[in-house]
């Protein structure tokens, strides 16, 4: 079997109230009923975080998962309030938009103003492990033009500042609108790398590591590759889902960059960019672009095909049988981004959306 690398992920979570259904600042206040290891607070105090411990088997990920939401939720409603797993909400509220206290989030506030005032957005980042830098750098880049079909398997935020965006992940548009979002590279090297993030920390447009923000990339803190298209997903086994394949994703374009072969993959800026703009506009719904050659294809067949391509890898891992059928469940029930559609289209009525994430962020 191929060397299995540790998964961690972190999940962030919108507060609401479970009366209005409007965000909530009360993720302090769920923090304090909460212990420090695994939770954390996030640049708006509506939104609180959760890290996973690092973990093999996808089964116990899972595992992990649903035991920080059980936490998160028992902490949540003593005090009234709910968590929902989305990268939006579809009801926000003037009291959605208050920056947590503290420092760094002081800095945030004031040097980038719109962009941390709208900062109401949540998403889910997998960590895998890789202990090679050199061979990490090479491996993301071409890693990156296979992300848009795990965003579009996350799309769970159609709306933006309560209005129907017309895109399933209006999170990844505003993401989007950070000084350092977007595809890595090209780098040919870890030195490479970090010279272009400490010319980026020394030109004051962003104050340090944490703040670059690529769609993948080496964490600053520990020896992992990064996810962070994705949004958070009300179903955990949606990322459990994301967690199996990014790593698939890593592990094969690992042993590739070692072997010395080719990227079979599109690599240039600006169709990287519209394949992700395609993902986010669209989700599981729509097309998405191939990576081989950036043509149009049906969500659900690119998807089928991924898998099948990355079958070898993910049986090598163990981890086939697990992701193929959490692959075929997603694709039966459609995005998260269509069912909060579907659930206002019934009544009219956002709070009914809210009820659905409610409860799907529950059902593990």
């Amino acid at each position: 079997m191929m060397k299995t690398r540790p998964v961690g992920v972190e999940e962030e979570f919108l507060v609401v109230d479970l009366e209005t259904r409007r965000l909530t600042p009360l993720a302090q206040a769920m923090l304090d009923r909460l212990p420090e290891e695994g939770f954390a607070a996030e640049l708006q105090r509506s939104v609180v975080e959760t890290n996973s411990t690092p973990r093999e088997a996808l089964g116990d990920v899972r595992d992990e998962l649903v035991r920080l939401r059980r936490a998160l939720v028992s902490a949540a409603e003593p005090i009234g309030a709910g968590a929902i797993a989305s990268g939006t909400s579809p009801l926000t509220g003037v009291e959605g938009h208050v920056i947590t206290p503290g420092e760094r989030y002081e800095y945030l506030s004031d040097s980038y103003r719109l962009l941390a005032q709208e900062q109401l957005v949540c998403g889910a980042q997998v960590h895998v492990e890789i202990d090679d830098r050199d061979v990490a750098v090479l491996a993301a880049q071409r890693v990156e033009a296979w992300l848009p079909p795990l965003l579009a398997l996350s799309a769970s935020s159609p709306y933006w500042l309560d209005e129907d965006s017309g895109h399933a992940s209006s999170r990844a548009l505003g993401w989007q609108r950070w000084p350092t979002a977007g595809p890595i590279g090209p780098f040919v090297s870890a030195a490479d790398y970090d010279r272009t993030v400490e010319d980026l920390v020394a030109s004051g447009v962003i104050e340090d590591r944490g703040m670059v923000y690529f769609d993948i990339r080496l964490s600053a803190h520990v020896p992992t590759l990064e996810l962070r298209v994705c949004d958070s997903c009300p179903l955990v086994d949606d990322v459990v889902l994301l967690a199996g394949l990014f790593r698939a994703l890593i592990a094969r374009e690992s042993e590739s960059v070692m072997r010395g072969e080719a990227s079979r993959a599109e690599r240039r800026p600006a169709l990287l960019r519209a394949a992700g703009w395609r993902a986010a506009r669209s989700g599981l719904e729509g097309d998405l672009l191939s990576p081989i050659d950036s043509r149009p294809v049906p969500a659900p067949r690119l998807i089928t095909w991924l898998l099948d391509d990355l079958r070898p890898t993910l049986e090598a891992l163990g981890d086939w049988s697990v992701v193929s059928e959490l692959a075929d469940a997603a694709l039966r029930r459609g995005s998260a981004a269509a069912r909060q559609r579907a659930a206002v289209a019934l009544h009219g009525r956002a709070e009914d959306a809210v009820d659905l994430l409610l409860k799907e962020t529950r059902a593990g």
